[in-house]
């Protein structure tokens, strides 16, 4: 007695052999991926999560010229920072920092803030005068609250400065990013006007 003989239709057969070509197409993709450079992963590949500080201490013209250039600051921004407590305080001129805190700490870029603007005179930095240009730390979060408190009550005790600190430490209210020539003034203007040099270096 013969074998029973099996009968598959066009249309499954078509789809059978698609179904092939479907196979054989993901392979050579996965074949080409896992050979190809692009795909290797690296911990550079991985998104950098950057952090926000907000400063004030006189013209943001010199703040920005320095702080820009700090090892670890991404990104810079020059505008008027509220006090987000204080609704009839005046705006005070300020500088908005994107960092990268594995580069460098909110902490350190505290430290640097302290020697670099004097932080002892009361609405006033160098020849500009005026609750705009005051002293003031504008925190984002309970922990910045705690580490500034930290870093002004260490500068304030240290000798470094032979007045008393007048830095304030305000909740960051609304910033108000300052007009376009204002942003990389110093940039744009080499020898421009500022008050501001690190001192102690």
């Amino acid at each position: 007695m013969s074998e029973p003989t099996l009968h598959r239709s066009p249309a499954a057969g078509a789809r059978a052999a698609s179904r092939t070509l479907f196979l054989l197409a993901v392979l050579g993709v996965l074949a080409m991926t896992m050979n190809s450079p692009i795909a290797a992963w690296s911990p550079d590949d991985e998104t950098t999560t950057t952090e926000t500080a907000i400063l004030a201490g006189g013209c943001f013209w010199g703040m920005e010229g320095l702080i820009s250039d700090l090892d670890g600051v991404v990104d810079t921004e020059v505008g008027y920072a509220a006090d987000g407590n204080d609704k009839k305080a005046e705006p005070a001129e300020a500088i908005r920092i994107e960092y990268d805190p594995e580069r460098i700490s909110y902490e350190d870029l505290l430290r640097f803030y302290f020697k670099m603007h004097d932080p002892t005179t009361n609405n006033r930095q160098g020849n500009d005068r005026g609750a705009e240009y005051r002293s003031a730390i504008f925190v984002l979060s309970d922990e910045q609250r705690q580490v500034a408190v930290q870093v002004r009550t260490d500068v304030d005790g240290s000798g470094f400065w032979k007045k008393p600190v007048v830095t304030e430490i305000n909740d960051a209210g609304r910033f108000k990013e300052a007009a376009d020539h204002h942003q990389d003034y110093l940039e744009k203007n080499p020898g421009g006007y500022t008050c501001h040099f690190v001192r102690g270096e």
